[in-house]
């Protein structure tokens, strides 16, 4: 490329790294042998697809393409083959958070559907909105039943894309807004609730708590609201200190934050999506300091340290929108997760169990919730 500009051919062109043209190359490592049929196997298939007699192209779900008749019969179109979903997700299948929990809703609708009947692709740490605008629509042109936009930050791209692909449904989250389009379905979460629960219960056990999130937006938003209202609830004195990182991505950010909350006295932390990984770290790593989780149960995380955490069952909202999709109804409505509706739920590590009164009070916040006798300041989405 330099030489070409060097040249005056400034762009225009797309180059490839392959393993024909030594763009790509497989390494062996001289201190640790493999058994020569294992290197001779290699060394074949390298050459194989070299001379093209191999070919190993996937497409950009991930799987083989299919081939002569094969390609064929495939038709999504016609309704033939499997149901196929593809989900862009700001983060991992481990990282504790919104990611976490629709990678983990959809293998278990493909475990109870079949794989041949229920096919699922993934594009992980679409951090960058404009590279998930771009996965987003490139699932649509493929075809894909359904799109999933896993952040509030993909909003703006699909109200942008939906229109342009009217046969294919999108779901997106977590803000309660479909943009009036037929084909977009929302999930929202009153995040409210269970962090409300988990603040009555730090307000009882520490007179200064923290709460560290990404951004203050969506759900985010309802969750610091949440643990603040219930934490005054619980203790009029208490000190409630917050932080938002500005990022999704940095949770080494998030572990400095509440390292920061720790040196200020806070004895109780609670983090939400990617962030909760790096104060529950913090947390874990600090003497006499408890951490309540939002999105996932991060007692398997920070087994020595998590009390309780706020769960979202996302495969509430994605079960109920696939199932109407599959009945022919692309989108148009909202779908909020709530205590009520098990979209929300109260996970309380059994290894570090809460004191009896402060759990009880947990337990009762819980049922006041669902019942309507407590008003956590918020009104809840619909």
């Amino acid at each position: 490329i330099i030489e070409g500009v060097q040249n005056g051919q400034l762009g225009g062109e797309v180059y490839e790294l392959t393993l024909a043209n030594g763009g790509l190359r497989l390494e062996f490592n001289p201190n640790f042998d493999l058994p020569d049929d294992v290197r001779e196997r290699a060394e074949e298939v390298m050459q194989g697809i070299i001379d093209g007699t191999i070919d190993a192209s996937i497409d950009q779900s991930g799987a083989t393409p299919p081939a002569g008749d094969e390609a064929d019969e495939a038709d999504t179109e016609t309704g033939d083959g499997p149901f196929r979903v593809a989900a862009v997700l700001p983060g991992q299948a481990n990282d504790y958070g919104i990611s976490h929990g629709v990678i983990d809703a959809l293998y278990e609708m493909q475990e109870e559907w079949g794989e041949e009947n229920f096919e699922i692709a993934l594009s992980e740490s679409m951090f960058v909105v404009d590279d998930a605008s771009a996965a987003i629509r490139d699932y649509a042109s493929q075809g894909y039943d359904v799109v999933i936009a896993a952040s509030s930050a993909f909003g703006s791209s699909v109200e942008e894309i939906a229109p342009d692909f009217p046969e294919v449904s999108f779901i997106w989250g977590t803000d309660p807004i479909t943009f009036g389009l037929d084909n977009v379905y929302a999930f929202s979460v009153n995040a409210d609730q269970g962090a409300y629960v988990g603040g009555v219960m730090a307000a009882m056990m520490s007179d200064t708590i923290g709460f560290v999130g990404p951004i203050d937006v969506g759900s985010i938003s309802r969750s610091t609201d949440g643990w603040a209202a219930g934490a005054e609830a619980a203790n009029p004195d208490v000190r409630v200190l917050e932080t938002f990182t500005g990022s999704f991505s940095d949770v080494s950010l998030a572990t400095q934050a509440a390292n920061t909350m720790i040196e200020a006295g806070a004895t109780v932390i609670a983090g939400q999506t990617e962030m909760g990984v790096g104060v529950a770290g913090a947390a874990e790593q600090a003497d006499g300091v408890a951490f309540f989780g939002n999105d996932a149960d991060f007692s398997g995380f920070a087994p020595e340290s998590t009390y309780a955490s706020q769960v979202f069952n996302y495969g509430v909202a994605l079960r109920q929108a696939i199932e109407q999709v599959q009945q022919g109804q692309l989108g148009g409505e909202v779908i909020v997760l709530s205590l009520e509706n098990d979209g929300i739920y109260i996970a309380f590590n059994p290894d570090y169990p809460l004191p009896d009164e402060v759990r009880q009070a947990g337990e009762e916040a819980i049922e006041g919730i669902i019942s309507g006798a407590i008003d956590t300041g918020l009104p809840p989405l619909e």
